[in-house]
């Protein structure tokens, strides 16, 4: 498989997929590829706009763009991409609309297969077993939580450590743990803006200067690198 599961769109004060892109030409080679794009994440903003936004960035990098909501047969355009993109907003919607379109089967056949896979935040999300450690609110109800399942750990997007003065309710990783202790032999991966986690030939290297915390049932959360052996995690 060739992922790059990217934490964040965008950095603080940065222009939309910025910081990433040139780590998403690197990923996708310097051949232009057709990417297809699945928009449906996004709420407060129409599939075009998306599109529009997504194609403008990855034209710098030389690759082109199309939304899968144009395609009248949206699994054959799944089938026909030469790479994948999945962008970020609401997780619930993004997942609840790929599985109306059938769409699971066919995106994991195309990324086992070779098919450069993008996603980002939400993007990220639903590369994993399941959606569960999203930070979204329901505003949609899926079929179920099931996702592409293309790596065995789940990941947590945006992960923060941040909890404000007078914060009276649960941080970032008492959420995580409350996951854990209902799935216990699971790994959650909390993965900072500004990192990426990029798989190709079995392996799996962090990308970005902050570290991923480390989740797991019963363990003291750990800190980890870009020095860190990462391709443990793609084993179950």
């Amino acid at each position: 498989m060739k992922l790059l599961l990217i934490s964040n769109s965008t950095n603080a004060g940065e222009a939309y997929l910025n910081y990433p892109k040139y780590h998403i030409r690197d990923f996708l080679g310097h051949k232009s590829l057709k990417c297809v794009f699945i928009p449906y994440a996004g709420v407060t903003i129409s599939f075009d706009e998306y599109e529009a936004r997504v194609r403008e960035r990855f034209a710098e990098v030389g690759h082109h763009i199309l939304s899968i909501h144009h395609a009248v047969d949206p699994v054959k355009a799944i089938m026909d991409a030469e790479a994948i993109v999945v962008g970020g907003g609401n997780t619930f919607q993004l997942i609840k609309m790929i599985q109306e379109h059938g769409l699971i089967d066919p995106v994991r056949e195309k990324a086992f297969s070779g098919t450069p896979y993008v996603g980002w935040s939400a993007g990220s999300n639903v590369a994993c077993p399941s959606i569960r450690t999203t930070n979204d609110m329901p505003i949609v109800e899926p079929r179920g939580f099931h996702a592409f399942n293309l790596v065995p750990f789940q990941i947590n997007p945006h992960f923060t450590d941040l909890n404000p003065p007078g914060h009276a309710g649960e941080t970032r990783e008492d959420r995580i743990m409350e996951y854990l202790e209902a799935n216990r032999k699971e790994t959650v991966l909390g993965l900072r803006e500004g990192c990426m986690l990029r798989v190709e030939h079995d392996q799996m290297t962090l990308i970005g200067e902050k570290m991923v915390r480390m989740f797991r049932y019963n363990q003291l959360p750990a800190e980890l690198d870009h020095t860190h052996d990462f391709t443990e995690f793609l084993r179950k």
